[in-house]
C-alpha cells in the first residue's frame, strides 16, 4: 500500500513538472513576437539610415553606353591619321580626346596619362587595353571611371571645342575699326574705312596745279 502511494505521488510530481514546462514554453513563445518587431524595427531603421546616408553622399555617375564610347574611340583613333583602321589609339590621340572632354585638368595631367599609358608597353592601344588604361588611371587619381567615360563619350566629334562664342569676333572688330586708328595709321584710310593704298603710306607729289594747302580744290565748277 505504501508503494502504491509513493508511485502515485511520483506520477503527480512528474505531471506537475510537465505542466510547468509546457507553461514556460508557452510563455517564451508569447514573448518572442513582442521582441521580433523591435528587432525588425531596428533593422528597418538601420536600412533607412543607410539609404539616407547614400542619398546624401555624392551620387555616382550613370553607367556609360559601351557602344557610344567605342564610337568615340574609333573617331579619335582616326583623328589626324587617315590610314588608321579605328582599332587602336595613340597617346597623342588619347590626350587630344581627353583635353576635348575636359578630363585632363588640374587633377589629371598629360604627365599622368603618359605614365599610365606607357605601363601597357605599347605605342598604340586596342579598345580593351585602353579600358585597362582608364581603369588604372581612375583608380590612381581617385576619380570615378564612369565619370571619365561619360565626359569622353559626350564631348562631340574630334576637333570640336566649346569656345565662348563672340570673343574672337569682338577682338577682330576692334582691331580693324579704322575710326579708332591714330597717327600715321589713320592717314592710310579714307572716311569710309577703305585703304588708300600707296597714297596712305607715302607723300605723293601733287601735279594738279593747285598751291599746296589750297582747300577749295575742284570747287570752281560748283560755285560759278
Amino acid at each position: 500500500m505504501a508503494d502504491d502511494k509513493q508511485n502515485g505521488s511520483d506520477m503527480v510530481d512528474k505531471a506537475a513538472v510537465e505542466v510547468a514546462q509546457m507553461a514556460l514554453e508557452s510563455n517564451e513563445d508569447v514573448a518572442k513576437p513582442a521582441t521580433a518587431p523591435k528587432e525588425a524595427a531596428h533593422d528597418d531603421a538601420a536600412s533607412k539610415g543607410a539609404t539616407k546616408k547614400e542619398e546624401n553622399g555624392t551620387p555616382k555617375a550613370a553607367p556609360v553606353s559601351t557602344a557610344a564610347f567605342k564610337e568615340q574611340f574609333k573617331a579619335f583613333s582616326k583623328f589626324g591619321d587617315t590610314k588608321s583602321d579605328g582599332k587602336h589609339l595613340t597617346l597623342s590621340q588619347s590626350d587630344k580626346w581627353m583635353k576635348q572632354a575636359k578630363v585632363i585638368d588640374k587633377k589629371i595631367t598629360t604627365t599622368d596619362t603618359g605614365i599610365h599609358f606607357k605601363k601597357l608597353k605599347s605605342m598604340k592601344l586596342s579598345f580593351a587595353d585602353y579600358n585597362t588604361f582608364l581603369e588604372d588611371l581612375a583608380k590612381t587619381k581617385k576619380v570615378e571611371l564612369d565619370e571619365i567615360k561619360s565626359k569622353m563619350a559626350n564631348c562631340g566629334a574630334p576637333g570640336i571645342h566649346n569656345a565662348t562664342p563672340g570673343k574672337a569676333a569682338e577682338t577682330v572688330a576692334r582691331l580693324t575699326d579704322t575710326s579708332k586708328y591714330t597717327g600715321s595709321h589713320k592717314q592710310r584710310f579714307d572716311e569710309t574705312g577703305k585703304g588708300k593704298g600707296i597714297a596712305g603710306r607715302k607723300d605723293l607729289p601733287d601735279s594738279s596745279g593747285y598751291v599746296s594747302g589750297y582747300t577749295h580744290k575742284n570747287t570752281y565748277d560748283k560755285t560759278h
